[in-house]
């Protein structure tokens, strides 16, 4: 079986999160662009994500789709990378990356869409309410360089992909642990490298010049 790695992406999109993880993995790969209007909804795509959305990655003929998911299988399937802990100390790793996969991609999605959960509907929501998720999520990035230790993983690709976000949107607050956090992550190579690709498709797309 073929051991090529399929990227299947828009630059504008939470494609960039697995971009900025590939490019930590530093393993060859091939990047399918999908335009929304078209190819994201083609009979082709939707054998490989019927839920018709990006991103996902096919890789020995596996198919992984959602962030976070993709994150943890590339740091497994390329452990010389080093962007996992050893197995017996992911109990942080896990718990963050999925922390920000179900609370804080809930809360934030809720607050970007104007709804707000009632103090009646709080043990209903997986995420309790907003503040909540917020206070927990400073926590967890204020006890280390890293949100599971001393070394950076793939949770921290991830959870750090979240706060840049939050903040650049709006959504989250920012406060001095979260820009210190993503200060100290998001001007690693990797990250840096995965942007600059991203922006030059967006570039492109829009027909603007792009830098040399």
């Amino acid at each position: 079986m073929s051991d090529e790695l399929v990227f299947y992406t828009n630059p504008m999109s939470r494609g960039r999160i697995v971009r900025w993880m590939l490019e930590e993995v530093g393993a060859p790969y091939r990047t399918e662009i999908l335009d929304y209007a078209s190819s994201l909804k083609s009979p082709a795509y939707l054998a490989i994500n019927p839920m018709g959305k990006i991103p996902a990655v096919v890789h020995r003929g596996v198919v992984v789709t959602e962030c976070a998911a993709i994150c943890a299988y590339l740091a497994d399937a390329f452990p010389q990378a080093g962007l996992a802990p050893p197995t017996a100390e992911r109990g942080p790793y896990y718990r963050w990356m999925f922390f920000a996969a179900g609370p804080v991609e809930a809360a934030s999605t809720n607050k970007s869409m104007g709804f707000e959960v009632t103090p009646e509907g709080q043990r209903m929501a997986g995420y309790g309410n907003l503040g909540l998720v917020v206070d927990t999520l400073e926590g967890a990035v204020s006890k280390s360089d890293y949100v599971a230790g001393d070394k950076f993983t793939a949770a921290d690709v991830y959870v750090g992909s979240q706060i840049g976000w939050g903040m650049q949107f709006g959504w989250l607050e920012k406060r001095p642990a979260f820009e210190a956090y993503w200060a100290r992550i998001s001007q690693r190579p990797a990250a840096i490298r995965a942007r600059e690709i991203d922006d030059g498709l967006v570039a492109a797309q829009s027909g603007a010049p792009t830098a040399a």
